[in-house]
């Protein structure tokens, strides 16, 4: 009980001088976020990291990412998003949670993206954003996303993604939601090498690089790795595919707080079967 009450002391404490969105960057972030510049490798999770990579969804497919920050339960990181393709466009949904009990953060979005030509793809996200302190605060406001990805070359993808470009206070306090702007950019190798980074830079943090690489070995099985700059930590994972499943076990590690292993499951749906001939009008 008494580690629980100063774990939130402290929480508070990060909170009341400036809001982080923790959610936001998981110590793995590079490892769900950095297929968002990959025409390949793109899955359910990628438009968590820039919207626009959700018109390159083909069937409907779900995703649940789940991170145990230095092994506390207190700084536990949860992710989870939906996303369906449809004539007019692809929609999606993403829920974030981190925190426990006596302090926590939490969003819930509505996507869509499509695109426009062959060359550019563009998104945009609505959020509900709410901190939660019991006996101390409860909080929320409503935030936008935008991203945008270049097809640049059929292997080469750059994007840019902009979280809360208007502002925006929360509903009970003076406090902004803070403002991020990341560029990023994918090179696909072939169609099992994929090699991707990112700069992320939001406001009152120092600038973060997320670089990364995924390789699919196998048919089967996946590999990715990377590094963030902001932490100074180091991300890994593997994966295997069977039917329309896959599961990665993942793992950062920093160097003064320790290992932060996670699990990410993906679902894809397959389209229904044509029972016309393709030349069908």
């Amino acid at each position: 009980m008494k580690k629980n009450s100063c774990t939130a002391a402290l929480l508070l404490f990060a909170i009341s001088h400036c809001l982080s969105q923790s959610f936001r960057q998981p110590l793995s972030a590079g490892y769900i976020g950095l297929s968002a510049y990959s025409t390949r490798q793109a899955d359910a999770l990628s438009f968590i990291n820039n919207q626009a990579a959700l018109a390159q969804v083909k069937n409907i497919t779900a995703g649940v990412y789940g991170e145990r920050r230095f092994l506390l339960a207190a700084t536990s990181l949860y992710a989870a998003a939906v996303a369906v393709p449809t004539a007019n466009g692809n929609f999606g949904v993403a829920v974030h949670y981190s925190g426990f009990k006596n302090f926590n953060e939490s969003q819930a979005g509505l996507a869509y993206a499509r695109s426009v030509g062959k060359k550019l793809n563009v998104g945009i996200q609505f959020n509900y954003y709410n901190y939660n302190a019991p006996s101390y605060i409860n909080s929320s406001v409503i935030n936008v996303e935008i991203g945008t990805v270049f097809h640049l070359t059929d292997k080469l993808n750059l994007g840019l993604h902009v979280y809360n470009p208007v502002g925006g206070k929360f509903s009970k306090t003076d406090e902004k939601l803070n403002s991020a702007v990341t560029v990023g950019a994918g090179y696909d190798v072939n169609d099992h090498f994929f090699i991707g980074a990112e700069i992320v830079k939001e406001e009152k943090f120092p600038v973060n690089i997320n670089t990364g690489v995924q390789y699919q070995f196998m048919k089967q099985f996946f590999a990715r790795v990377g590094v963030a700059t902001a932490t100074s930590a180091g991300y890994a994972g593997f994966g295997v595919g069977w039917n329309n499943f896959r599961l990665d076990v993942t793992g950062s590690y920093h160097p003064q707080l320790g290992l932060s292993p996670g699990l990410l499951l993906i679902i894809n749906f397959e389209k229904p079967s044509k029972s016309a001939p393709d030349d069908t009008p």
